[in-house]
């Protein structure tokens, strides 16, 4: 599908719809008419097919308890086979409502109280919250910065391992917010690492639909042909390719029965609940009819890419936007015109913008900013015109 054709079809006004982006503006903000650029959903339709799916069990006027049917099973391996490579089996598919909601449980169920846990900051925030919030340590390897692009000092991620004894590794993949999209060779180095340390490996995959130009996304349980699968839980969804995060319904992949059974048993102990009826409905009918639409709007995308770094290269050159290689989320070092600790104050107060802030994703991305691109053209000229016109000169 075109850029055009996808724009026509989809784009909707969010406001007025108990929208968390849009109408809880005051209460996160502290401003009700700020444009909203921060969470990463969308302000786009879902495919038609999904609508229709959705519609059909509606009519049909019962929402009682559920479970995971065949159809669904083979969508979403299908859709992992053909987009990604990877031929997942049924037996190692579990579910959870939402991939932050898998983040706390898997470190519940894989470490004890105090063990450690690292990730590659920054980060995406529920990471480290996870790890906190649960009584364990958090380790943070920062990522190396060179001019915008990200790129893994694996000396420090190995010297962190071993000197806090990290039991597990939270990967981000694509990396969210950096817009990575790790090379083969990144990928192997990475988890090799983890495998001499025997470190399970957490690889949140929930961007990995979203990747551009050469880039292309190595699913961890993959690499290096699969020679760490035993060691990787992956955990991703339809949430954010197909804009469907209120239904709450993701998937998690465990290859190794050992890990398998550990996580099982966990789960046992905390969720008594069946799988999410619109949920799995939305899901399957995206993951078997979607593949038209994700054009679309990965051109969308990639256009809104192409004019905000367009624009600030040729308005505010010394500002630096980190190449945009995965997810839909752009990443913005905004400290050569605007200080660190002014940068909330420049934002809000001076752009009219809701973002998210850097220091959101590691204490020291302090006077960085995330844009979120999944959104009209029209959203992203008003906020990326908005930083250019009040930029000091």
């Amino acid at each position: 599908m075109k850029k055009e054709e996808f724009l026509e079809r989809y784009a909707i006004e969010r406001r007025g719809t108990n929208s968390l982006k849009w109408d809880m503006l005051k209460e996160r903000f502290g401003d009700a008419d700020l444009l909203a650029a921060w969470v990463a959903d969308m302000e786009f339709k879902v495919p038609d097919q999904v609508v229709e799916a959705l519609k059909e069990k509606v009519e049909h006027g019962v929402f009682g308890y559920t479970y995971v049917p065949e159809s669904y099973y083979e969508a979403f391996i299908n859709w992992e086979r053909e987009r990604h490579g990877y031929e997942v089996k049924k037996e190692w598919m579990r579910f959870s409502t939402g991939v932050v909601t898998a983040l706390y449980w898997f470190v519940n169920a894989f470490t004890k109280p105090e063990d450690a846990v690292i990730i590659l900051s920054p980060v995406y925030y529920p990471f480290s919250n996870a790890v906190k919030d649960t009584g364990r340590k958090l380790v943070n390897s920062e990522l190396v910065n060179t001019d915008g692009k990200y790129t893994i000092d694996f000396e420090d991620f190995e010297k962190q391992i071993v000197d806090n004894e990290v039991k597990l590794f939270i990967h981000c993949t694509p990396h969210n917010p950096v817009g990575r999209v790790w090379t083969a060779e990144e990928a192997e180095k990475l988890l090799s690492i983890c495998d001499k340390h025997e470190v399970t490996i957490v690889s949140d995959e929930i961007h990995h639909d979203m990747t551009f130009d050469e880039h292309v996304h190595i699913p961890s349980a993959i690499v290096a042909n699969g020679k760490f699968s035993e060691r990787v839980v992956t955990v991703t969804a339809a949430s954010k390719t197909f804009n469907l995060a209120g239904l709450l319904t993701s998937q998690i992949i465990i290859e190794n029965e050992t890990l398998r059974d550990q996580f099982d048993r966990f789960v046992k102990s905390v969720n008594q609940t069946e799988v999410n009826l619109l949920g799995m409905t939305a899901s399957e009918a995206a993951f078997r009819h979607g593949a038209d639409w994700l054009d679309g709007l990965r051109a969308v995308v990639k256009s809104n890419e192409r004019y905000a770094v367009e624009q600030f290269a040729e308005h505010a050159p010394k500002l630096v936007v980190s190449p945009l290689e995965g997810t839909y989320l752009l990443w913005i070092d905004l400290r050569a015109y605007i200080k660190p600790e002014e940068v909330k104050a420049f934002v809000q107060d001076t752009c009219k913008l809701a973002i998210d802030y850097g220091e959101w994703f590691g204490e020291k991305s302090k006077g960085f900013i995330r844009l979120n691109l999944g959104t009209e053209p029209r959203h992203i000229k008003q906020a990326v015109d908005s930083i250019i016109e009040h930029l000091p000169q």
